[in-house]
């Protein structure tokens, strides 16, 4: 009875999630494309976008948050909003510094929200349509190390930051969709 009122609760916010995961794919894309056009130099172009990202994904947390409130805990959607905003900061500070320190903050923020994710996927798994989003999560801490590396390297560069970005926007995709037919009436 308990996982039946529980998958009640998460069907009422599944066509929200999905709608707002749509969004997130179209942000991600549209973002991942302007960070290659601006090439991989800190222009000032290239930091608003930098700081762009990550304060959206506060926003995005927001209203995930607000939805989500019927279905069930939130805490994993605060601590995303903690985590991103420190990261949209860390980023702008970092963007005086160099392409290296932009990375490395990247990498910790990518490496702490990929873990967020991958427990809130798992935490809606009853909701359906999340698989891709615990795999988004473990792929996002793995990438952050990889930012981690990158930013060791003689000449590093942003376009890494875009190809992680058109993936977590594709995840999201995956995610919307799955969920739009998991709460499809069946006839």
């Amino acid at each position: 009875m308990a996982s039946t009122t529980a998958s009640a609760r998460h069907a009422g916010s599944a066509p929200a999630l999905s709608r707002l995961y749509l969004v997130r794919f179209a942000f991600a894309a549209a973002w991942a494309a302007l960070l290659l056009l601006s090439g991989s130099h800190l222009t000032t172009g290239a930091r608003l976008l930098l700081f762009l990202y990550p304060a959206f994904d506060v926003v995005a947390a927001v209203v995930d948050a607000r939805s989500a409130r019927v279905s069930g805990p939130v805490r994993g959607l605060y601590a995303n909003m903690a985590v991103s905003t420190l990261a949209a900061v860390g980023v702008a500070v970092a963007g005086a510094s160099g392409v290296a320190d932009v990375l490395r903050v990247w990498g910790a923020w990518a490496v702490v929200s990929g873990l967020v994710q991958l427990l809130v996927g798992v935490a809606r798994r009853p909701m359906g349509g999340q698989w891709a989003m615990i795999l988004s999560g473990g792929i996002s801490v793995l990438a952050g190390a990889s930012f981690f590396r990158s930013a060791a390297q003689d000449d590093p560069s942003l376009t890494a930051l875009a190809g992680y970005a058109l993936l977590g926007g594709i995840f999201f995709l995956v995610s919307a969709i799955r969920l739009s037919r998991s709460t499809a009436p069946r006839s």
